[in-house]
């Protein structure tokens, strides 16, 4: 058994309990202070984290109706941007359909313009065909009522005489229907005593001869002629020229009396300018002496007729050989011998001393010898009668068919100057008997005005002395003298001894 305590001890033990109890409710105190305190820190953080988080709250709100707001704008943005790429995709859209549509319809214009270009080469080509063929049917296409007007022309010629049947007939020629560019002026002369109608005859120029075959079309060069070729050009125009002579001597010869006109001197000229000079020219590029018997002969209607070998060949035209390039031709000029006078013919020759003069000759005498040279050269040559000569003292042919034709010779047994006067007589003599050529044959010789004039006239010749005595030598051979009062300049005295 314990003992009892005492008073003081309990005492003691009574305030250690006290204390610590109060201890305990100071450290009770003090925890439900710390308790407080931290329950109020607790409520002040917690308030501070609701704050705060309160603060978080109302950023976060404005920041997403910031957003929003920023959302918005940039969806009205992109609305708009849309809005603006869909305006311009309409625009691009419609720009594209119009762009299309205007393609579209350039391109049918342009299909049409093509087709209307292709249908103008085929027609401008049947032009050029239409007009080959024309070509080809000029002598089908003639005048065949021509004949119908031969009474009219033959009662013409026997009331108004040769001019009153040259118009007459210039009229039924002008009837005549050519295609367009073809037609060609006619001038005519009727010689009643050889019974010859002349007829000159302007021709188309070469531009009347399509330079192209036709016309052809492309898309990448346009409209391109096809050009014809050089030679063949040259072929159609004349072929072309040829036509035109056959048809105008046809008609001429139907129309025309056969007893009044039995034959038809033709000539063919061009009007040109000559490109050396820029002076007009006329070339002569077909000449014919047509005989009408001959010529009835020519079947003009029959397809495989050739119109130029018909001129050359059967009517013995002359044609010139290069008609495309002008290249004239002499005429073939139509004569009547008996138009002329002719005495007997003597043989000077076989009656000459050995050494006879010239100027001791008698005149016929002389016109013989001078005969006998031109036969001797190879002409055919008569002497005239002195009465009505018309300056004409002997008349030489030849019959050559390109430089051949009707030769009116003077002769002059001279012992002085044979004057200029005497060249021009000539010259008129030669025109007014359409004489191919003109030669004066002198004793004696010729100034330089003679010179000059026969030169440019080109169909006088002028054989003076020295060289007729050459001649009478070369073709003769006679061997004479001049007994010339005195030497010519420039002569030496083998000249005349």
């Amino acid at each position: 058994m314990a003992r009892p305590k005492g008073l003081i001890r309990q005492i003691l033990d009574a305030r250690a309990q006290a204390r610590r109890r109060e201890e305990a409710e100071l450290r009770r105190l003090h925890q439900l202070a710390m308790a407080e305190e931290r329950s109020a820190a607790a409520e002040h953080h917690r308030r501070a984290k609701q704050a705060e988080s309160d603060a978080k709250r109302a950023e976060a709100q404005r920041l997403r109706e910031q957003n929003k707001a920023v959302r918005l704008a940039e969806q009205a943005t992109r609305a708009a941007e849309q809005r603006q790429r869909a305006d311009r995709r309409r625009q691009e859209a419609d720009e594209r359909n119009r762009t299309q549509q205007a393609a579209t319809l350039r391109r049918s214009a342009e299909a049409a313009e093509n087709e209307r270009k292709v249908s103008e080469a085929q027609f401008r080509t049947a032009a050029v065909a239409a007009k080959l063929d024309a070509f080809a049917r000029l002598l089908f296409d003639r005048n065949r009522s021509a004949a119908a007007a031969t009474l009219e022309l033959e009662g013409a010629l026997r009331h108004g005489g040769a001019q009153a049947l040259v118009e007459r007939l210039q009229r039924v020629l002008a009837r005549s229907r050519y295609p367009e560019g073809m037609s060609g002026r006619v001038a005519a002369r009727y010689e009643p005593n050889p019974g010859e109608l002349l007829v000159e005859y302007e021709f188309p120029p070469q531009a009347v001869v399509p330079v192209v075959t036709g016309y052809r079309f492309s898309k990448a060069k346009g409209m391109q002629p096809v050009p014809r070729k050089e030679p063949e050009a040259k072929k159609l125009y004349g072929d072309l020229l040829a036509r035109l002579t056959l048809r105008t001597l046809a008609e001429a010869f139907a129309a025309t009396p056969p007893d009044a006109v039995t034959g038809i001197v033709f000539n063919g000229y061009v009007a040109t300018k000559d490109k050396a000079t820029g002076q007009d020219v006329r070339p002569l590029l077909i000449s014919i002496n047509a005989d009408r018997e001959k010529f009835a002969l020519v079947q003009l209607d029959e397809p495989q007729l050739d119109p130029v070998l018909c001129l050359r060949q059967h009517l013995n035209a002359i044609v010139s050989p290069h008609p495309y390039d002008l290249e004239p031709v002499r005429p073939v000029v139509s004569f009547d011998l008996l138009r002329y006078k002719f005495v007997d013919e003597m043989d000077v020759v076989a009656s000459l001393d050995s050494r006879p003069d010239l100027l001791h000759l008698k005149p016929v005498e002389f016109e013989h010898l001078i005969r006998q040279l031109f036969e001797k050269i190879g002409m055919k040559s008569w002497v005239t009668q002195a009465s009505k000569d018309e300056g004409v003292d002997a008349v030489a042919v030849n019959e050559d068919p390109i430089v051949g034709g009707l030769c009116i010779i003077q002769a002059k047994r001279w012992s002085k100057l044979v004057t200029v006067e005497s060249v021009h007589a000539l010259a008129g003599v030669m025109e007014h008997k359409r004489a191919a050529k003109g030669v004066l044959v002198t004793t004696s010789w010729v100034g330089k005005a003679s010179r000059d004039f026969a030169a440019t006239n080109g169909r006088i010749e002028i054989i003076e002395g020295r060289h007729l005595k050459s001649l009478l030598k070369q073709h003769l051979n006679i061997d004479v003298l001049i007994s010339l009062p005195a030497r010519p300049s420039g002569w030496s005295d083998s000249d005349l001894a």
